[in-house]
């Protein structure tokens, strides 16, 4: 059960219902998980829910790599909301099942190529480390350019963003078992 729960989407205040129907506009086109939660605050809703759509939307970096960076952020934030609605996008955008599988069970993923790989360690070391070495940044800018590395450093604030509030606001989702 949420401890927060969201507003009635029937029953919001102007500025609640400008963000909503911004949200249904763009390319999301409903209002679910954390947008749900920051519509208590429709400032932040608005802001954020921008910074989504650039960061899944408009990156630099194709939604298979995107959809990468944003499953190890879920799984180390054991998001299951986030786990479950970007699974089955990753899938959608390439990324074999194998890999998905590694992450969910947090072991080495056997990748395709060192892009993903560069990708991947990114954003472990990111999370975990709270920084990362000048070899893992060295191999992320020769696969991704400064820009991409920009961007890809984007995608993992923003889906941390995401997986805190699920995470604090117990949203719930259908991630696998051992995420609970």
């Amino acid at each position: 059960m949420e401890r927060l729960s969201p507003p009635d989407l029937d029953d919001l205040t102007p500025e609640q219902q400008a963000v909503a129907e911004a949200i249904i506009a763009g390319p999301r086109k409903a209002v679910i998980g954390p947008m749900r939660i920051w519509l208590h605050r429709p400032e932040l809703a608005q802001h954020a829910q921008r910074l989504g759509q650039y960061c899944r939307y408009d990156s630099l970096l194709p939604p298979d790599l995107s959809e990468l960076a944003v499953l190890v952020t879920a799984r180390v934030w054991s998001s299951e909301f986030e786990w479950s609605v970007h699974k089955r996008m990753a899938r959608e955008a390439g990324l074999a099942d194998a890999i998905i599988d590694a992450i969910r069970d947090r072991t080495p993923p056997p990748f395709e190529n060192d892009t993903q790989q560069a990708v991947y360690d990114f954003a472990l070391m990111l999370h975990t480390e709270r920084k990362v070495s000048d070899m893992v940044y060295q191999a992320a800018v020769a696969t991704l350019g400064d820009q991409g590395v920009v961007d890809l450093t984007g995608i993992c604030g923003y889906y941390t963003l995401v997986s805190m509030t699920l995470n604090v606001f117990e949203v719930p989702g259908e991630g696998p078992p051992e995420m609970g």
